[in-house]
């Protein structure tokens, strides 16, 4: 299965690449993510409950980048292992241009995913639609982070439960 994308974030490129690599933003942004880490540099470890149809697992996975070039874009290659549910393997390569609003950056991905085990039972159509809303949940989450702080909330703690934006971060 293939997906692509293009979305306009309203920061820089140098923040949303910082962003980007940031396990903390990241967690914040995978819909279900339960955990998100670096194991070193360039390997992150995940646990993301997700449910696609009548198929819900936990799944444990890793993530590696290549290619990378600062504040350009890098290739993503992941897998996850569901248990009984099946399994996910991933490949993205993402870049970052300049947007032409001021300020503004463009990402872009192109993925190519496969499925199996009782994920690839459940019909090709229903796993692309449900990795196309994760997707568009993820990157609405992540320019949410990168939302500049409003003057008069610039200091306010975030609400109690409430993932703390990356400029709240100590």
């Amino acid at each position: 299965m293939e997906f692509s994308g293009t979305q306009t974030i309203a920061a820089s490129r140098e923040t949303v690449w910082t962003a980007l690599n940031d396990p903390a933003v990241l967690q914040a942004c995978v819909p279900g993510c339960e955990s998100f880490s670096a194991r070193s540099e360039d390997e992150y470890e995940a646990v993301v409950q997700a449910a696609v149809g009548p198929v819900k697992a936990r799944f444990k996975g890793s993530l590696t980048l290549s290619e990378r070039r600062a504040n350009e874009g890098y290739r993503i290659a992941g897998k996850g292992e569901g248990g009984v549910a099946g399994f996910g393997k991933m490949q993205a390569v993402v870049t970052l241009a300049d947007a032409p609003e001021a300020g503004a950056t463009v990402l872009t991905y192109d993925a190519t995913a496969d499925v199996g085990g009782k994920l690839a039972q459940v019909g090709s159509r229903l796993v692309a639609s449900v990795a196309n809303r994760m997707a568009d949940e993820f990157f609405k989450r992540f320019s949410e982070q990168l939302a500049p702080p409003a003057e008069a909330v610039d200091d306010a703690p975030a609400a109690e439960g409430a993932p703390k934006k990356w400029w709240q971060r100590g």
